[in-house]
């Protein structure tokens, strides 16, 4: 068994435009990493992204950029209960998962964006922390979505 996910949406907009509002720190910081993103998504990169439910600002490794098309990154595991989860105790790992994200431009001019991660441990810490990024990953696109199409930030006030 692989622990591993993919999750995918189209957004009604030019590929170009969506690549830059996930590549870009400051468009990102307004739709999804809620206590904001610094450094530009870029090959070889390591950037920070801080979540307002998950405080504490965490690195992400930037693997390949390749504009308008993929963006491979890197972060580390986890193997237990977010931190803000009451009585839970964060068990970080000693390994990263890989996170694809790929940009499609449709033939409608819309864009296909799939999120795929890849490389947990096969145990229950790593399984259950799979399902939460997966949830999390379905969110950013819904998130991405709303914001592109209607200028909407469904994550506001959504988790604190």
């Amino acid at each position: 068994m692989e622990l591993k996910f993919r999750v995918a949406a189209r957004i009604a907009r030019p590929v170009h435009e969506v690549f830059e509002a996930v590549a870009d720190p400051g468009q990102l910081s307004r739709y999804f990493t809620t206590g904001g993103a610094q450094g530009r998504l870029e090959t070889g990169a390591t950037v920070t992204w801080d979540f307002r439910d998950f405080p504490g600002a965490f690195p992400v490794y930037v693997i390949e950029v390749v504009p308008n098309e993929r963006i491979v990154l890197e972060w580390d595991a986890s193997e237990g209960e977010p931190p803000n989860v009451e009585g839970a105790e964060s068990t970080g790992a000693d390994y990263r998962t890989t996170v694809t994200m790929t940009f499609k431009p449709l033939d409608d001019g819309r864009t296909l964006v799939e999120i795929a991660e890849e490389g947990w441990r096969e145990n229950q810490g790593a399984l259950k922390a799979s399902y939460g990024n997966c949830q999390g990953w379905s969110q950013m696109l819904c998130a991405l979505k709303a914001w592109l199409e209607h200028g909407i930030n469904l994550r506001e006030g959504m988790y604190v």
